[in-house]
């Protein structure tokens, strides 16, 4: 293999000029085309995942190729080196964490040559975030965080002419519309990707509206973007993959025998011919690259340099066809200059199907655990960077800690991590990174909160394993516990706090010595029988806490008992035969009906509404055989296939009921390997259901996908809501879609829609909405009815690349799995989705915990702590966090979807931050907004199509100013599901 060796790039940095050029960047630099004949955009690429088969350093440095031959820092050797030899060459880079980690190793003559190519557009950044995220399992909070960290190293190491221009989602299984909008607020002027169901891609390529513009939001002005399905996925034409891992033959000419020009030419523009005839236009966008291709660069463009010299020659014969290298930038620029119009595109891209039986829908729920280990990280990064910007942690220490968190977080978001369709040793990996991350960036949250409050001397832990009550720090006594919590959120919120305990007499108190009402819960006989449970704890302490920014409450074991009228323990109440029928779970807001025979749910009252909502428990069976045919295709990582109807256990559910005074529950046990808690607060206006499941039995030889369903007597009409990345809500027809008939054989798996944050049904009365912590798959098969898919454990691959079933274990045990649904019933509203999105926010990122041991209760240092009064309501605050020297980011959003403007001054927040100078950025954070310039393209049926190009700008006029600014100018005004995103110069 001809890597790229030291007197190799010696030669060819020194025979070039590798002072960057003076030129602006931009589109002149793109391949000059021809009007009179179908232009062919030949793209080098190499799709490199973050992580998959291998772990991201056996990527990176090529190990493990027993596995797969893959290394990504030769990739980049070969490509910079054969681009510094032929002007006219181009190649597309994406994942910038990999990216980041080979520029870092070069030396200062290879990175100026580095920065010629990228400032003359010939090594062209696409994407650029920190990885190429999933667009299914993932959060919209996560994905922006991960693009301003992707895009950031590209602005502070190659300027403004690295910035990216279009999105490259190729490999993701599935778009969402979100993802559309996230680019389109970036500035970006179109996505393209290769997947998609293949009826779909199939009508699409005989109806011309292969490429389209997508409308991407139903709030935001200016939301269309245009996204381009690539022709044949986004390897190579079949017989032209020109790399080390193909078998195909080079091109060879000269006086060999074996020259094969003529052949080879007349394949190629016998593709070209059949593929033009599926476009609108006289440009065509051919990838040449696949998964991992180009560590050996030279046999790719070699053979490419010569494919373009005879198609092209064929020219003086006739032939239409004009080939060069270009990018997909370039291209999209080709297409905006026509002035024809394109289809139009309102809804998304779920679920995907790749053969009749086939639909990958099982990855909204694989690997449950790792799918809310990254909500955790993201709820801890958040937390993270408030703090390190209220406390103004400025160390090399402090900001390589939590550029390791972010970087973790980014390498998350990838299409084979957040989506659980890795290895089982990647996915250890993965969790490794993260939680190293995390126990790195604790430090900054301990020495911000030594700053911020007066305990200077406070450990300022972070307990993990809070889900299954265990904490170090309260495992033998929470006597003189000084409990710590920090709201990511703009709003003072009340909420519940539980941590574990031994059962004891408590009194817990707030800053100001006040005494805060708690109480005993125990904790759940089937999470003390965990094996391998560390906490001894038995019982946990629930009390109420409101928190603007940061409060603290000590936590004290009394020396005496209480008195009875004080009663601190929830009581178990036990059922006899002689009881009615029903029992019931109740406080001032929520009324809950059970049945006493099976102790489930039966009836629910909230809101002014009451409903008859029955909850259960149910398992698919995976397919028993596979042998890589569609036919045969079980459930796997990626595919939900199951083998006939659903099956509810057959276990009598026990329970017991737990009725404090502002908390109650109902723990059931389904059988030796499901178990929930049903519990309500006193003044929280929902239900909690928070499950246990596993280790799911395979004795019988059998996969099980296990489900809950919620089944009620609305007329739902066939329609249910699942939420977009957990921003807007988009509808969902069972067995329809919105531009073509889908193949409906495996009709259950076809149904299943991802659920990031919310998923409702409603009639025209009464509204069930459920929300979950993490990404799930759902549905509603049956009108009335909810589904969500809570935990896989299958015995088969589904034969789609992993190599492996997706068989969890832990502690020589199949996986067991704990999480939280939230149910609330309400009156239909004009807009639904308004009412639960402040809900889902505080689900999202509730209260962060951490403990200390002190003798007393610190206070909270308040000249540090911001000033969000002047926020609406429905203006939440999403990004507070150190951007660079001198520099914060903020960004806020207004959540309300409900029709309603919303304006505030800025200007207190402003000065509490110690603001100099505000500006305007795009979404990323990276780029002013005032430079925002994106194509617009014409829709079809919309009248004329305009005489020369147009283009979006801002909808808005940018905030830009500084501390002399008059008070009234810091009003900012944010329309519905709007974010604005600004970066402060601090004195």
């Amino acid at each position: 293999m001809n890597y790229f060796s030291g007197v190799q790039a010696l030669f060819v940095l020194v025979s070039l000029n590798v002072v960057a050029s003076g030129h602006v960047c931009g589109f002149e630099f793109c391949p000059k085309t021809k009007s009179n004949a179908i232009n062919v955009h030949l793209v080098p690429h190499s799709h490199d995942d973050v992580g998959w088969l291998k772990t991201v350093d056996q990527y990176y440095y090529e190990s493990k190729n027993n596995i797969q031959q893959a290394g990504v820092q030769y990739i980049l050797d070969t490509v910079v080196e054969e681009l510094l030899k032929n002007s006219k060459r181009r190649f597309i880079q994406v994942e910038t964490s990999f990216f980041s980690k080979w520029y870092s190793e070069q030396t200062k003559t290879m990175k100026k040559a580095v920065k010629k190519l990228v400032a003359e557009g010939r090594l062209e950044f696409a994407g650029g975030a920190w990885s190429m995220n999933d667009e299914a399992a993932v959060h919209y909070q996560s994905v922006i965080d991960q693009f301003n960290l992707g895009l950031k190293f590209l602005k502070d190491t190659f300027g403004a002419c690295a910035r990216p221009r279009i999105g490259w989602q190729i490999d993701p299984f599935g778009h969402s519309r979100e993802m559309a909008s996230i680019f389109a607020q970036m500035g970006y002027s179109g996505e393209f990707f290769a997947r998609m169901d293949y009826a779909e891609k199939n009508t699409r390529l005989s109806t011309l509206t292969m490429e389209m513009i997508w409308k991407s939001s139903v709030y935001l002005q200016n939301s269309e973007i245009f996204t381009g399905l690539l022709y044949r996925h986004y390897g190579s034409p079949p017989g032209f993959c020109f790399d080390i891992h193909c078998t195909d033959d080079p091109i060879i000419d000269g006086n060999s025998y074996d020259n094969n020009v003529n052949k080879r030419v007349d394949d190629f523009i016998a593709y070209l011919s059949t593929m033009s005839k599926s476009f609108r236009s006289n440009h065509i966008m051919v990838p040449m690259g696949d998964d991992f291709q180009y560590e050996d660069a030279e046999v790719n463009f070699k053979n490419m340099d010569k494919l373009i010299k005879y198609v092209n020659n064929r020219q003086m014969e006739g032939s239409k066809f004009n080939v060069f290298y270009s990018t997909p930038s370039c291209y999209l620029n080709e297409l905006h200059q026509l002035l024809q119009s394109w289809p139009n595109k309102t809804e998304d891209f779920f679920p995907y199907s790749s053969d009749t039986h086939s639909y990958w829908t099982g990855y909204f729920t694989s690997r449950p655990t790792q799918k809310r280990f990254e909500r955790d990280g993201n709820h801890f990064l958040q937390t993270v960077k408030q703090l390190s910007t209220l406390a103004n942690l400025t160390s090399a220490e402090h900001k390589e800690a939590l550029s390791n968190l972010r970087q973790a977080m980014g390498v998350m978001q990838h299409h084979d991590a957040i989506t659980g369709t890795e290895k089982q040793a990647v996915a250890h990996d993965y969790d490794r990174m993260l939680f190293k991350a995390i126990n790195g960036a604790n430090n900054n949250a301990r020495n911000a909160l030594r700053v911020l409050t007066n305990l200077t001397s406070g450990e300022f832990q972070s307990c993990l394993e809070l889900n299954i009550s265990v904490c170090a720090i309260t495992q033998s006594s929470a006597n003189n516990i000084v409990v710590t919590l920090v709201n990511p959120l703009a709003h003072s919120s009340s909420q519940y706090v539980r941590l574990p305990v031994s059962k004891e007499n408590y009194q817990v108190t707030d800053e100001n010595g006040r005494e805060v009402p708690s109480e005993l819960v125990p904790v759940p006989l089937e999470i003390l029988a965990l094996q391998h449970r560390s906490g001894v704890t038995q019982h946990e302490l629930v009390f109420k806490a409101n928190v603007n920014k940061i409060a603290n409450f000590y936590i004290r074991v009394l020396p005496f008992p209480r008195q009875k009228n004080d009663s601190i323990n929830a009581q178990t109440k036990p059922i006899s035969e002689n009881d009615s029928d029903e029992f019931t779970l109740e406080n001032s807001l929520v009324k809950l009906v059970f049945n006493n025979r099976t102790g489930l749910l039966k009836t629910i009252e909230m809101n002014g509404v009451t409903e008859n909502i029955h909850q259960s428990f149910a398992i698919y069976k995976g397919f028993r055989g596979n042998n890589g045919l569609a036919e045969n295709r079980s459930s796997g990582a990626y595919v939900f296939r199951p083998d006939g109807d659903i099956e509810l256990p057959n276990d009598k559910t026990t329970f017991s009921i737990y009725n404090g005074k502002n908390v109650k529950e109902v723990h059931q046990h389904v059988n030796d390997w499901i178990s929930q808690v049903v519990r309500i607060y006193e003044a929280v206006n929902r239900v909690e259901f928070e499950w246990l499941i596993g280790p799911i039995p395979t004795d019988d030889g059998v996969g099980k996908e296990i489900v809950t369903r919620f089944t009620s007597n609305l007329s739902s009409n066939g329609t249910f809501y699942t939420d977009s990345n957990g921003r807007e809500m988009l509808e969902r027809k069972r067995n329809q879609r919105e531009f073509f008939k889908p193949d409906m054989t495996e009709e259950i798996s076809g149904n299943y829609y991802p659920v990031t944050s919310q998923m409702y049904i409603q009639d025209e009365h009464k509204r069930i909405n459920l929300l979950n912590d993490r990404s799930q798959g759902g549905t509603s098969l049956k009108d009335g009815e909810l589904e969500l898919m809570l935990h896989r454990r299958l015995l088969n691959d589904d034969a789609f690349g992993l190599g492996e079933a997706l068989n969890e274990e832990q502690f020589g045990t199949g996986l067991i799995a704990r999480g939280k649904l939230f149910l609330i019933l309400n009156a239909v509203h004009k807009n639904p989705a308004c009412t639960e999105r402040l809900t889902q926010h505080e689900l999202h990122l509730p209260f962060y915990k951490f403990f200390s041991k002190a003798n007393t209760v610190p206070s909270i240092v308040q000249h540090m702590i911001p000033d969000f009064t002047d926020f609406p309501e429905s203006i939440e605050l999403l990004s507070l966090e150190p951007y660079s020297t001198n520099k914060i980011l903020l960004r806020v959003e207004n959540f309300n979807s409900c029709g309603s403007i919303q304006s505030f001054n800025m200007h207190t927040l402003f000065k509490s931050l110690l603001g100099r100078q505000i500006w305007e950025v795009t979404l990323d954070g990276n780029m002013p907004l005032k430079h925002m310039k994106r194509f617009k393209f014409h829709p079809d049926g919309t009248g004329n199509i305009p005489s020369s190009v147009n283009y979006f700008s801002t909808p808005h006029k940018p905030m830009n100013g500084n501390y002399t600014m008059d008070v009234s100018e810091f009003i900012v005004t944010l329309l519905p599901m709007q974010i604005r995103t600004f970066i402060i110069r601090q004195e």
